[in-house]
């Protein structure tokens, strides 16, 4: 593929009218020169570093391998040890001074400075290497600079793309601050069917080729918004790329790749008797058994790609970056210009001096991962794939589960989990647990991300032909709150406005990714009890 990769296309006919409007910061446009030695600087507002109330910036930072990928000595019992143990975080001291004597070295007379919209240099330079090595975009002349976050990223995706008065295609169930960020600027969102893989190809081909613009209120939209990895709030991933990279090129749809959860694809869940222990895998083949970028894929450059260091590092860096085609860069950074300018220097400083520190194979091995959380050593991947495992497995000690392939939906192509009571029968000798007929919820465990998509079923509820699923989906959530547990509110994920739609009811997320295990434990319990008392409600 090497070999035929090209140049992006252009593709400035998507800018918006304002993204075309725009013209570099008159302000900005000056820092290029401040690097340059020997001049003297006496334009713009830059308070003095000396000033800066900080000598150096020192933190303890976890080392990469600071936690064995699998149970030590392969034992089953490794665990044990590590609770009577002394041992302690492997850390080492960065340290950050406030000036250097390298110009190229990292200081925070530059870092706590105003700078370049698209970051500072040495993190620039250490997200566009990670980006060819691991998502090994398709094109040659891709871009990458920096964000504050993802959800900073869509908006300003949004504003470059986006005019009012058009849609953005979207997954019937979608991240809600998606579509709350675009909806001021008069953007709205148009749903695409899903399956088990998320939006479909097909469904977005037919959509747009049979576009009516007078009827639909609007022109043909010609970006898609995505979350292809633990999509939120389904947990899919999304496998046909190729496919949809394709279809995009058909109909000439700019993709926005959002994909937060990338490094936490978990796999398919297993019972307890079914799972066998974590290996220890090298990097390269790491790297290879994760689902491939739409980047890969993409040959003409109209993919804009979104990461973020908030899962894999702390959410409250603020901190990010787009991968796209030169174009798009350039007015992407044009807006960040007058707008956040800059991410925080502090976040910046501190993640590239770690990243720095660990070099890339240290953080890819973070990232496969060294993380401890409870007892036992867990990965990253592993630790939420654990926590996955055992709120399913939690389930599975409150309720009978039977599983049965979907054949239409947002689950086809996926085993879907049918959860009904757990009914004791006596019979001569013995006691016999059997299920009671009736399905109270359903779900297919997420195959990545932190969360997973419960579908109530409302059909046998006394209440339902009196109230209402809207009204039951709220009873039941307030139900659940005041009883202690808190989920997410399933009609807040829709794409459609589901008023008066009574099959949009009845979803929650729930999200494993935070909660202690015992509190997970206690979770499913109580939600096993309100949902008891739910159904005996007149």
């Amino acid at each position: 593929m090497e070999k035929n990769r090209q140049t992006s296309v252009d593709l400035s006919h998507h800018l918006s009218r304002v993204a075309k409007a725009r013209s570099p910061s008159p302000l900005k446009d000056l820092q290029k020169y401040f690097g340059k030695e020997g001049i003297i600087s006496l334009a713009g507002g830059l308070p003095s570093p000396e000033y800066f109330p900080f000598a150096s910036i020192t933190a303890d930072a976890l080392v990469p391998d600071a936690f064995s990928w699998t149970p030590d000595n392969g034992s089953s019992f490794a665990w044990i040890w590590n609770l009577f143990s002394a041992t302690k975080e492997k850390t080492t001291q960065v340290s950050i001074p406030k000036y250097s004597t390298k110009p190229e070295d990292l200081n925070l007379a530059t870092a706590l400075q105003y700078s370049r919209a698209s970051g500072i240099p040495q993190l620039q330079e250490i997200v566009e290497k990670f980006t060819a090595q691991v998502y090994k975009p398709a094109y040659t002349d891709f871009k990458t600079f920096l964000h504050t976050g993802n959800t900073d990223g869509w908006f300003k995706t949004v504003g470059t793309l986006c005019n009012p008065g058009e849609g953005v295609l979207a997954s019937e169930w979608t991240y809600p601050s998606a579509l709350a960020g675009m909806r001021p600027y008069g953007v709205r969102p148009v749903p695409v069917p899903m399956d088990g893989q998320g939006m479909r190809a097909d469904a977005l081909h037919k959509l747009l080729s049979e576009w009516d613009a007078d009827t639909r209120g609007m022109p043909r939209p010609h970006v898609m918004y995505t979350i292809p990895v633990g999509q939120n709030p389904t947990g899919a991933v999304r496998g046909r790329k190729r496919s949809m990279t394709y279809v995009s090129s058909l109909v000439n749809v700019i993709i926005v790749e959002d994909d937060p959860y990338y490094f936490l694809q978990l796999g398919p869940y297993a019972t307890p008797a079914e799972r066998s222990p974590a290996s220890d895998d090298d990097e390269e083949y790491y790297l290879s058994q994760l689902v491939p970028s739409y980047l890969r894929f993409d040959y003409e450059g109209r993919v804009i790609r979104l990461d973020t260091f908030s899962k894999t590092i702390a959410p409250g860096c603020r901190l990010g970056w787009f991968t796209c085609n030169p174009v798009f860069a350039e007015r992407l950074e044009r807006q960040s210009e007058t707008s956040t300018q800059a991410p925080c220097g502090f976040g910046q400083a501190l993640v590239t001096t770690v990243l720095l520190d660990w070099q890339s194979s240290g953080y890819i091995r973070w990232l496969k991962g060294m993380l401890l959380l409870h007892l036992s050593h867990f990965s990253l991947k592993m630790q939420y794939k654990h926590r996955r495992d055992f709120f399913i497995d939690c389930l599975a000690e409150e309720f009978h589960l039977e599983t049965e392939p979907a054949i239409h939906g947002i689950y086809e192509g996926c085993d879907v989990y049918h959860v009904s009571q757990r009914s004791t029968v006596e019979k001569p000798g013995y006691l016999a647990e059997k299920p009671d007929p009736a399905v109270l919820f359903s779900f297919v465990p997420p195959a990545s991300g932190m969360f997973i998509w419960l579908k109530i079923n409302f059909d046998n509820h006394p209440a339902l032909s009196s109230v209402g699923s809207e009204e039951l989906e709220n009873k039941l959530w307030v139900a659940l709150a005041e009883a202690g547990v808190l989920l997410g509110p399933g009609n807040m994920f829709s794409a459609t406005p589901v008023s008066g739609n009574e099959e949009g009811f009845g979803h929650f997320r729930v999200s494993f990714s935070n909660a202690k295990l015992e509190d997970l434990k206690r979770a499913v319990s109580i939600f096993a009890q309100v949902l008891r008392a739910f159904h005996q409600m007149k």
